[in-house]
């Protein structure tokens, strides 16, 4: 199996290559020239025709035209990365319950927790419902699969929510996150992380 990533710098591609890096999945980076706009032209728009990154072709899979399996839209491909090889879903007693959640979460970030962040100077109050939310499950555990099942580990569920926490400090540096220490310490946690620092491109 070959895995080749195709995004631009400073995209949504970096969450998906720090999962990557963090999983120690090979794979193969395809950085496009997003200001030429390689991305809207041939070869890329035969993976994605919406021309957006980040991508994946995975050439393990049959896609339905009969070549590598191609996938757009970050939570989607997350989502394959965690049920591939070394996946999380390894448990049978668990596996389809957090498969389940782990795309819950992974559509919350994407579509609610996204948003209220690109809304945060216009509509503070939104993303603070939100953080305080996140503040009182992350207390139950490092890991917001944690529960009944014990931590199952850091896993793609926790990227893209990690990742885009960390966007906040980036992105909105006057919004105060001092209400939300379990949140800080989790940004702070998350930027140390090597993997994060690959990934990220820093």
């Amino acid at each position: 199996m070959a895995l080749t990533l195709y995004g631009g710098a400073r995209s949504r591609a970096s969450i998906v290559r720090w999962y990557l890096e963090e999983k120690g999945i090979a794979y193969s980076w395809h950085q496009l020239e997003m200001a030429a706009g390689e991305h809207r032209t041939e070869p890329f728009l035969s993976i994605n025709p919406f021309g957006k990154v980040p991508a994946l072709v995975d050439d393990g899979l049959s896609g339905p035209d009969g070549g590598p399996l191609k996938l757009f839209e970050s939570g989607a491909i997350l989502l394959h990365l965690a049920q591939g090889p070394g996946g999380e879903f390894s448990d049978p007693a668990t596996a389809d319950a957090r498969r389940s959640l782990t795309a819950q979460w992974l559509l919350f970030a994407n579509a609610t927790l996204g948003p209220a962040l690109i809304a945060g100077k216009e509509k503070p109050e939104e993303l603070d419902r939100q953080l305080a939310v996140l503040e009182e499950l992350l207390g139950r555990g490092s890991s917001l699969l944690a529960g009944s099942w014990g931590d199952p580990g850091w896993g793609a569920a926790d990227c893209v929510l990690q990742a885009y926490l960390a966007y906040i400090p980036l992105f909105l540096p006057e919004h105060d996150l001092s209400r939300f220490p379990r949140i800080g310490a989790t940004i702070a946690a998350a930027t140390a992380r090597p993997a994060y620092l690959r990934g990220m491109g820093r």
